[in-house]
């Protein structure tokens, strides 16, 4: 059987469509078409069936990804071993979103490069994306706050990120303890906001958890990163939700102050995601025992 086809086959079934597949493998949706009709042909079975919104496997289709996709793996995985050994190194793609990637996870393997490991980095604001890369095969690692449908990937917990209301001082001095306790969202719906998208989705989970409501507020400024809006919120700019282990810092040498200290904190999960079965592979086992055990002390 027809290596490349078998490889386009796996990308089709890990992209759930053949658009993204050509995407990602860098052919036009019409070769990926032609490559599977003529696995089809040659195997006397379909392998997807065609939806609205991209296709889904056949049972003969879902048996045939989960025999094929480890060995298909394996093979990449040679190639590019044998790479490696020519530059006395391997490497580690790892996927994840930018603040969290380059404040915890990058630094936590960077011994690993003492090791002979060398490392490469994709940074991505949205999970789907960095879990349809890690599919594809282009990650070894990705860190999502979403866990994977299906046997292609498997996700294990990493931690748990708690989520503060913050502001510089000078508005939490004007609002006061007592207003917020007694009124809450009333007052800080007043205030401006700092968040990383239109939609304020760092503020709106902060608010279903701690006062299961949706907040009547719009965005003032709007930064795509988190660094960002925290150097924003401790200019003054308004208040923000953000993680604790972003904002620590700046809380203790109070650039910024906890508006609130809700009993139940909103977290959101980490997930460290690999693709079923490249565990085996040892540089990709080191990486991910690594950071498990750096994570404990997050």
């Amino acid at each position: 059987m027809d290596l490349t086809l078998l490889r386009t086959f796996v990308t089709v079934h890990r992209a759930g469509s053949f658009t993204r597949a050509a995407a990602l493998l860098g052919l036009s949706q019409p070769a990926v078409t032609s490559q599977i009709r003529t696995l089809e042909r040659q195997l006397g079975r379909p392998l997807f069936l065609r939806r609205a919104r991209g296709v889904t496997p056949t049972t003969i289709g879902d048996e045939l990804a989960h025999r094929a996709a480890p060995h298909l793996d394996a093979l990449i995985e040679i190639a590019e071993t044998e790479l490696d050994e020519e530059s006395g190194v391997r490497s580690l793609h790892l996927a994840g979103p930018p603040e969290f990637t380059s404040l915890r996870a990058l630094p936590a393997l960077a011994p690993l490069v003492a090791q002979g490991l060398a490392l490469r980095s994709s940074f991505f604001t949205g999970a789907e994306e960095a879990l349809e890369g890690l599919a594809a095969g282009h990650h070894d690692l990705a860190i999502a706050t979403t866990r994977p449908r299906g046997g292609l990937l498997t996700a294990t917990p990493l931690c748990d990120e708690e989520h503060v209301l913050v502001a510089a001082p000078r508005w939490a001095g004007r609002l006061g303890p007592g207003t917020l306790r007694h009124k809450g969202p009333v007052v800080l719906e007043q205030l401006p906001v700092v968040e990383v998208h239109e939609s304020l989705p760092l503020v709106s989970r902060y608010w279903s958890t701690v006062f299961e409501s949706r907040p009547a507020l719009a965005g003032t400024v709007i930064v795509p990163d988190l660094r960002a809006v925290l150097e924003c919120t401790a200019a003054g700019a308004g208040l923000a939700v953000l993680p604790r282990y972003l904002c620590e810092r700046a809380l203790e040498q109070g650039e910024v102050v906890a508006l609130l200290d809700p009993p139940v904190p909103p977290l959101r999960t980490y997930f460290l995601t690999v693709r079923t079965g490249t565990l085996a592979l040892s540089h990709i086992a080191r990486a991910h025992e690594w950071l498990l055990s750096a994570a404990a002390d997050w």
